[in-house]
């Protein structure tokens, strides 16, 4: 089966049929790009609703944290930069790509437990991705990422008219730049400042011209961070393997045994390699990414029954489905049903 291509599963009970088109990259081509505000501020009590409210990304989140989700975005646009603080309150797994043409710079609010392709950051580490390009996120609970986002066109003329050179933008495979701690503060201190600031109060031209002076600072003492496990490589590819492999399996639940043979790996190597890749073992992997599923498709216009979605994704026994289920997200599968489709649950 291809990447990406519908699956179809019919319940032999109900005659139900139920089709699934999970992967991402489908997902992304079918999202429409949106004209942003100068300034807003979006709220949600899910995770990947959460992901689609952040303007013109192209994004799904997995929740991983036990418990009710919330998230905040707070949302600037000044003359082509995007600026913006994300809360989430609970850890959850990221899949990212940043609008064409640009380049994202990610502060974390603090380090430990975040990953970005499967790199852990370390101190004073900010996080870069250009444009187009997918890439991973793994958070932790209760956590908060400064972003800033610019076209990659006008940091390059502005680059060039100043006599700097932008070595960021040929050194895309390192997606953790590391900066002196003095610098590190100084631009955390602006770009808070900045998307704090009521709109009133702020002259577009003169803080669009402070945020490029930034970036241009920050570039020329930045030093890509490579520093990496000798494994990684090979970890991260078994693990790349296997999310693709259940992101199109129709036959669900997926055994320990099935991955090892897909990722031709020892059960201790496929263990140590999503350990280090997701912060996760691969049984959380499976059960996380099943029960995101689980809820995306329940969130749906036209959603149908829960028993038949949760059979669709291999959850046989409704009673410890539902228990899983609320544990993880905080409710029962049947008020997120009737919440999105205004029933009563």
């Amino acid at each position: 089966m291809k990447l990406g291509a519908k699956s179809c599963w019919q319940n032999p009970g109900t005659g139900s049929k139920l089709e699934r088109n999970d992967s991402f990259g489908v997902r992304m081509d079918q999202q429409q790009e949106k004209e942003a505000p100068k300034r807003c501020t979006s709220v949600a009590d899910d995770a990947n609703e959460h992901a689609g409210n952040l303007t013109n990304w192209h994004q799904q989140y997995d929740q991983v944290g036990n418990g009710r989700f919330h998230g905040r975005i707070d949302e600037l646009h000044l003359d082509g930069i995007q600026l913006f603080i994300e809360h989430t309150s609970h850890a959850v797994r990221q899949q990212c790509m940043v609008w064409p043409e640009s380049i994202w710079f990610g502060i974390p609010s603090r380090n430990e437990d975040v990953r970005i392709n499967g790199q852990q950051a370390e101190h004073t580490d900010i996080l870069c991705r250009p444009g187009s390009r997918h890439f991973e996120l793994v958070t932790p609970d209760s956590f908060d990422m400064l972003s800033l986002v610019v076209h990659q066109r006008e940091l390059k003329q502005q680059s060039e008219s100043q006599g700097i050179e932008l070595k960021v933008l040929d050194t895309s495979s390192y997606p953790r730049l590391k900066l002196p701690v003095q610098t590190l503060r100084n631009i955390q201190y602006l770009l808070r400042r900045i998307v704090r600031t009521e709109s009133s109060r702020l002259d577009g031209q003169i803080h669009h011209d402070l945020l490029i002076m930034a970036v241009l600072e920050l570039l020329t003492v930045e030093k890509p961070n490579r520093t990496v496990a000798p494994s990684y490589a090979h970890r991260k590819a078994v693990v790349e393997k296997i999310k693709a492999y259940v992101n199109t399996v129709d036959d669900l639940p997926v055994t320990m045994a099935k991955l090892c043979e897909v990722g031709c790996v020892s059960r201790r190597t496929l263990q140590y390699s999503f350990e280090s890749i997701l912060g996760i073992s691969p049984l959380q992997f499976l059960r996380i990414s099943r029960l995101n599923r689980v809820r995306r498709m329940l969130r749906e216009e036209g959603a149908q029954s829960v028993s038949d979605i949760a059979a669709f994704n291999g959850f046989y026994h409704h009673s410890q489905f539902s228990a899983d289920y609320k544990q993880l997200f905080g409710e029962c599968p049947s008020e997120t049903l009737g919440r999105c489709s205004g029933e009563v649950a």
